[in-house]
């Protein structure tokens, strides 16, 4: 059965813990797409597109080219560091000096192992905490584990060079680290805006429905001069888009707030939940499995 079909289906059915296990496996093997130039010096090397899910190869993968080297944000699946490095050498000849990876998930930190021992790795602290216990870094791949990690804030390099790391609160998980580019006007939020749709909530990792959209308004109260917005999963976007997308979290959780208040159980409230009229183009294909998450998370 092919990828796409498999993820698809696990979402439909709400199975979390189960799609999840799908990220963290090697993708088939897939052409990843050419770097496409956003600004200046930083490019990405973009998600599989919906359209291709069978050929999942992760999520969004920045390529920040500095005056000592390469910073990659977030590896996609296993296998897929030769093919990195392979997109990243069609543009330049400088070595990958930094990965920097936003979360846990194997679709973000896969390829870790594909770069040199030697790279710099940073994440969250509580990230690490959450990779430490992954298959994928136990053993002799514990040297694919972040080396640096912070708390609330951490500026690397200087400059046109400058990168700002911050962290906001529990959300898609409890590691989840905003990416500012400052000299390009840049944003890259890992998987704290995926899509337009309903957010995977991934519990036994941190992850809150609850604190999700309180998170999503500290990133926008404090990460201001920014015109270009990198989501997790999707094409490039703007702040419009971001601030939309915290309303919608936001009316989310009010609705299952209300819906499990009211007696409903998962399932209808589900069901009975359409925010559509609201917000059109979104999609729903998550929703359940975001529905059922809060109404565990909820007393």
């Amino acid at each position: 059965m092919k990828r796409g079909i498999v993820l698809g289906a696990l979402i439909a059915t709400g199975s979390l813990s189960a799609l999840l296990t799908a990220y963290q496996q090697p993708a088939p093997r897939a052409v990843l797409p050419d770097l496409q130039k956003v600004k200046d010096n930083f490019y990405i090397i973009a998600s599989s597109s919906p359209a291709d899910r069978s050929m999942f190869t992760g999520g969004n993968t920045g390529v920040f080219i500095t005056d000592t080297g390469v910073v990659v944000v977030d590896t996609k699946l296993a296998g897929y560091g030769g093919d990195i490095l392979a997109k990243i050498r069609a543009v330049t000849s400088k070595p990958v000096t930094m990965i920097i990876n936003t979360h846990t998930h194997g679709d973000h930190t896969g390829s870790n192992e594909g770069f040199a021992a030697t790279v710099d790795i940073v994440a969250h602290e509580n990230t690490k905490a959450n990779m430490t216990k992954m298959d994928a870094f136990k053993g002799d791949k514990m040297q694919f584990l972040p080396k640096r990690t912070f708390k609330d804030r951490l500026t690397l390099g200087s400059g046109k060079d400058r990168i700002d790391l911050y962290y906001f609160g529990a959300g898609h998980t409890s590691g989840d680290t905003w990416v500012v580019y400052p000299a390009i006007r840049v944003l890259q939020t890992g998987d704290m805006f995926a899509w337009k749709d309903a957010p995977l909530l991934d519990r036994a990792n941190g992850g809150s429905g609850v604190e999700f959209p309180k998170t999503i308004a500290k990133a926008l109260a404090t990460i201001k001069d920014v015109d270009t917005v990198i989501p997790g999963h999707s094409p490039v976007m703007t702040p419009t888009d971001l601030q939309e997308y915290q309303r919608f979290t936001a009316d989310l959780l009010s609705a299952v707030e209300a819906a499990k208040k009211s007696g409903k159980s998962a399932a209808d409230a589900a069901a009975s939940i359409n925010l559509s009229p609201k917000y059109p183009g979104y999609q729903t294909e998550r929703a359940k499995a975001a529905v059922d998450a809060i109404y565990a998370e909820l007393p």
